[in-house]
């Protein structure tokens, strides 16, 4: 047992003391925690912060899906806003790093992954542990929209079947669309031969019953009433099964709105790392958009969208792997914008391609501040500069940083 100042929050949302991590706490508390090498367990808090405030949800400090529902919004806001600014830093980088954007009420996440295991009685369905592969049983969720959390006990349900080998370990994608709930299951043993059709017609069933808009298994059809729908700006989509879709609707308006306002003026627009289109419909308002992602289905999903909107410019897509193949610098010359939404990874080699062009703006969303950071010093030294930077809070109560930055010549 050791008894600590906590001095600070590390990026994984950790209270950093002497050198040793100890979750759950917050600056300048005096605790004490029951350490393993340079990690520890909170056990007592001696002296609370100010700043500590009573957590909403009874599975906090278990469950591993939120780290900071102890933590006042001011401060938690404002520590997102410097987690920012430290990557920047680190990259002798500076900017405007903007207060970041509230976008994430309590009850407002429309995707979530639940995690299924065999039980007594059925599927037990939750999400993992702090540190732990074991289960949390989760019955209330204070993030997740109500109409998920609703669905709790038949997505539990409906997981049982793919259950039936016991090396399966399931975890239900679920996305709230406007024509119903969208299930993609993966963590279903394959090498033993798959789910066998009993318990693909029994998935089937179960689904029905509940009357889920579609169930699939890492892609592959198992049951669909409805085909899946979202509305991004003016256009209809039909998601493709599995598809990546951002987590918040009132996140993914603020940094869509952000981004457009960015790009006023232009007359030709890239939308790179594109997917279904969060970015590219709204784009198409202000002037012709080049589409680009890795994902053909996704690709195929935007194409088949252009037709449900009017008024938009002319939009051409392509599926094609970036960091493989990026768009060239000549390829960007004739272009005014630069959208691109990469994944955690960054997007090293487009941004290379991206400096070397005449493209005159870069608009770069991230869920990584330090990958964004390194792209972003790969434009400053040819010759941009970092406008401004908004953080947005879409994980609510969670370390993770959504930012949107804006480049200029």
């Amino acid at each position: 047992m050791r008894e600590l100042r906590i001095q600070a929050v590390g990026a994984q949302g950790d209270g950093i003391a002497e050198g040793s991590f100890v979750p759950l706490t917050l600056p300048g508390e005096l605790i004490t925690a029951e350490m393993a090498g340079n990690r520890g367990e909170l056990v007592e808090v001696l002296e609370p912060s100010p700043d500590r405030v009573l957590p909403p949800c009874p599975h906090f400090g278990v469950c591993g899906g939120c780290a900071f529902q102890h933590w006042d919004a001011k401060p938690y806001l404002e520590w997102k806003r410097e987690q920012i600014q430290f990557q920047l830093a680190r990259e002798g980088l500076e900017t405007e790093v903007l207060p970041t954007f509230a976008s994430s009420p309590p009850a407002s996440r429309r995707r979530v992954a639940l995690h299924a295991r065999g039980g007594k009685g059925g599927a037990r369905l939750g999400f993992k542990e702090r540190r732990s592969w074991n289960l949390v049983k989760i019955e209330e969720c204070p993030v997740t929209h109500p109409k998920l959390v609703a669905a709790f006990p038949a997505l539990a349900r409906l997981a049982a079947p793919f259950l039936e080998h016991p090396k399966s370990a399931p975890t239900l994608h679920v996305t709230l669309t406007a024509t119903g709930l969208d299930i993609d299951i993966t963590g279903v043993e394959a090498k033993s031969g798959g789910l066998s059709a009993d318990a693909r017609v029994r998935a089937a069933m179960i689904a029905g019953e509940h009357d889920f808009a579609r169930v699939t298994m890492a892609g592959e059809m198992i049951y669909m009433a409805r085909q899946p729908m979202v509305k991004l700006g003016p256009a209809v989509v039909s998601l493709p099964a599995g598809s990546f879709l951002q987590a918040v609707p009132q996140a993914e308006k603020a940094m869509v709105e952000f981004a457009v306002q960015a790009a006023q003026g232009a007359s030709r627009i890239v939308d790179l790392f594109s997917g279904v289109g969060t970015f590219t419909f709204r784009l198409a308002e202000i002037g012709g958009v080049y589409a680009a992602d890795s994902s053909a289905p996704a690709i195929a999903a935007l194409k088949g969208a252009v037709g449900t909107a009017t008024g938009l410019k002319a939009i051409t897509a392509e599926a094609r792997d970036l960091t493989r193949r990026p768009v060239l610098s000549t390829e960007l010359n004739k272009v005014d914008v630069a959208v691109l939404d990469p994944p955690r990874a960054g997007a090293f080699e487009q941004h290379v391609e991206i400096a070397k062009s005449k493209v005159a703006r870069v608009v770069g969303v991230s869920c990584n501040p330090a990958t964004f950071a390194r792209d972003a010093k790969i434009l400053v030294d040819a010759g941009f500069r970092l406008e401004r930077v908004l953080p947005v809070d879409q994980f609510l109560w969670s370390p993770h940083i959504e930012l949107v930055g804006v480049f200029s010549r």
